[in-house]
C-alpha cells in the first residue's frame, strides 16, 4: 500500500466584510507526474510530438544538403568536383529553423514540466500545450518547408512563446507565495 502525500493550501479573502477560508488539496508529485493524470499526459504527449518534429529538422536539413550538394565536411562530398560549401540559402534556411526549435522547444519542455508540478487547471494546460506544439509546428512549416511572407512566422513563434512565458510565470509565482 502506497501513502502518498498532499498539500493543502488555505486561500483568504473577503466578501462583504466577511471572512472566507477556501481550502484547496494539492495533489502530491507522484500524482501529478502519473499518466492518470490529463495534464501530464497533455505534456508528455506534446514533448513526444515536439521531440519527433526536432529530429525530422536533421533530416530535412541533409534532405537540403543532398539536393543543393552542399556539403559542411570533406568526407561528405559525392565526387571529387564538388567543394565543400557553407551558404547555400536553403541549407541555412532549415539550419535556422532547427535552432530556433533548440532556443524555445527546450525551454518549453523544462518548463512546461515545472508548470504541469503547480497542479494547473486541466483545460487550460492542456490548450497551452497544443498551442505550443502546433505553432512550433506551423513555424517549422511556414519557415523551412513552404516559404510564407511574414506575419505568419511571427505569428506562430510568439504564440508558442507567450504560452511558455505564461507557464513560466505561474511557475514562478507558484514557488514564490
Amino acid at each position: 500500500e502506497q501513502v502518498v502525500e498532499s498539500q493543502t493550501r488555505h486561500f483568504t479573502y473577503y466578501k462583504d466584510n466577511k471572512v472566507i477560508v477556501k481550502t484547496h488539496t494539492m495533489a502530491s508529485p507522484v500524482e501529478l507526474l502519473s499518466l492518470s493524470n490529463p495534464v501530464f499526459k497533455s505534456f508528455t504527449f506534446w514533448v513526444g510530438v515536439l521531440v519527433i518534429k526536432m529530429l525530422l529538422m536533421s533530416l530535412l536539413t541533409a534532405i537540403q544538403r543532398f539536393k543543393t550538394k552542399t556539403f559542411a565536411n570533406p568526407e561528405d562530398l559525392m565526387s571529387p568536383k564538388l567543394k565543400v560549401k557553407f551558404d547555400d540559402p536553403n541549407v541555412e534556411r532549415v539550419r535556422r529553423a532547427h535552432r530556433n526549435d533548440l532556443e524555445n522547444i527546450l525551454p518549453f519542455f523544462a518548463i512546461g514540466l515545472l508548470y504541469v508540478l503547480t497542479d494547473p487547471a486541466a483545460f487550460l494546460a492542456i490548450n497551452l500545450f497544443r498551442a505550443v506544439g502546433i505553432a512550433r509546428i506551423v513555424h517549422t512549416l511556414v519557415y523551412a518547408v513552404v516559404v510564407v511572407p511574414q506575419p505568419s512566422r511571427a505569428l506562430a513563434f510568439f504564440v508558442a512563446l507567450g504560452a511558455t512565458v505564461y507557464m513560466a510565470l505561474q511557475v514562478i509565482a507558484s514557488a514564490a507565495f
